[in-house]
């Protein structure tokens, strides 16, 4: 008896683990999606004779997609379920990246890059909802962190992927190749099982207990996890309703988008679309910029494990604190060093240096404690609410800067745009001091009762 449950187990576990991968893949998918531009633009602008004004609405016009994605996406997965839902945004993303690759104007790229931000958009929302639903409850933390670590993957091997496209300076296979691991992704999404607790939502129970039964391969555990999925069914969701009867509820909604939007003007997105501009105006060949751009996106995957090894042992409040002086440090050093001049080799890779610098102290800080506070901060009955507004607010922000970044650098300078993030992070210091809530070893009950209770923001995790 126990060497078949010991069978039944193992294969369960395969099964999950072959699960989790496939959704996972979403965040590769994302990152790609996110990486690639960085190193096309360049050729773009050089092909079709364009200003750095048309290049902005290029690159931000996934970001305006993804926000219209983000904005629909619980009604898409609510009516017809998580796996549909990561269908269609799979099949976008293939749309999206064979029209980028095929565009013959930049009105054309500007609509291709949109279909592929409403694939992100929707993907972003779901992904991380299935793979917390079909997590066993002692696995969901590391399953949804690494749908995380995926984005940072997928923005790697979009650099490189870049990189070694730019010796033809092809700009089409750039945007076209990730087509190709798209496809797969779809493919592969076509065989995952359905949401279980969607399946519940729909009083599909019979259906719920086979996914499960494939997933746990214990019966008592099924037993046990369909009772408490039905138990939390019975709080029914109502975010609107809460938002406009509850002064509380609009304050935890408001920090929620006010972290989103303190992540995005810490200056990352900069890097991450503009990177191989930025290295040129340092006074880099295009073969260094790419490479240094690839560079980033390796140091943006490493830096991550930062956070997952330390965010449940040091607290919130403290890695951000370090994070923002890393990153006001890093940018305005650059900014330092763009107002002096790098005449010499040395002060050029040391604004390489402090440009990575940078990017450590994001990707161990707001990058991913921004989206753990946005979730952690939300009360039961408006959580899947607050979460959306903030999922929102995020690629709003994302596209106001990077349809900014290069009319600031055209208008301000290179020097007092750098510095402008630079003073942006020393300011994000004041806030996480005066209104984040260290949630370290807090349960999310209690949360909730000191946040309902009227405590201040910055009290509600004592």
């Amino acid at each position: 008896m126990s060497a078949v449950l010991s069978s039944s187990a193992m294969q369960a576990r395969r099964h999950i683990v072959f699960t989790a991968t496939l959704a996972a893949l979403a965040g590769l998918m994302f990152g790609l999606d996110v990486g690639v531009i960085s190193g096309a633009q360049q050729f773009i602008q050089h092909d079709f004779a364009i200003d750095d004004r048309v290049i902005e609405y290029i690159v931000s016009s996934m970001m305006l997609g993804a926000t219209l994605g983000a904005a629909g996406a619980g009604w898409l997965s609510g009516h017809f379920g998580r796996k549909r839902s990561l269908i269609f945004s799979a099949a976008l993303f293939v749309v999206g990246s064979a029209l980028s690759a095929a565009a013959w104007s930049p009105g054309t790229l500007i609509g291709a890059r949109l279909v592929l931000g409403l694939a992100i958009g929707v993907a972003a929302f779901t992904a991380p909802m299935y793979l917390a639903e079909i997590a066993p409850e002692d696995k969901r933390g590391a399953m949804i962190s690494t749908y995380q670590l995926m984005i940072t993957i997928g923005i790697f091997v979009a650099f490189m992927s870049d990189t070694a496209f730019s010796y033809s300076e092809n700009w089409r296979w750039m945007l076209g190749i990730i087509a190709v691991p798209g496809a797969l992704f779809l493919l592969g999404v076509l065989g995952l099982p359905e949401s279980p607790r969607w399946l519940l939502m729909r009083g599909r129970s019979d259906e719920a207990r086979a996914v499960l039964g494939k997933l746990r391969g214990d019966d008592a555990v099924v037993t046990r996890e369909v009772a408490a999925i039905e138990e939390q069914l019975r709080i029914p969701q109502r975010g609107w309703n809460l938002f406009f009867s509850n002064r509380n509820f609009r304050r935890s909604v408001g920090l929620g988008i006010l972290l989103q939007v303190v992540q995005q003007l810490t200056g990352i997105n900069v890097v991450m679309y503009y990177a191989p501009r930025i290295f040129a105006d340092m006074g880099y060949a295009t073969s260094a910029s790419m490479w240094f751009t690839a560079v980033v996106g390796l140091t943006n995957v490493l830096a991550t494990f930062i956070a997952i090894g330390f965010v449940d042992r040091i607290g919130r409040k403290p890695i951000l604190y370090a994070g923002f002086v890393v990153m006001a440090v890093g940018l305005g050093v650059v900014g330092l060093l763009m107002h002096l001049g790098m005449a010499t080799q040395t002060e050029r890779l040391l604004a390489v240096a402090m440009l990575l610098f940078f990017v450590v102290g994001f990707a161990f800080s707001a990058g991913p404690l921004v989206w753990t506070l946005c979730s952690e901060i939300q009360p039961l009955k408006g959580r899947d609410f607050g979460i959306g507004v903030s999922t929102v607010t995020n690629w709003i922000g994302t596209f106001l800067v990077g349809v900014t970044f290069l009319t600031l650098l055209n208008h301000l300078g290179h020097a007092n745009t750098f510095w402008l993030y630079a003073g942006f992070n020393v300011v994000f210091l004041l806030f996480t001091w005066a209104l984040v809530p260290e949630t370290k070893g807090v349960t999310l009950e209690h949360i909730e009762q000191k946040l309902m209770a009227g405590q201040p923001l910055r009290d509600i995790g004592r």
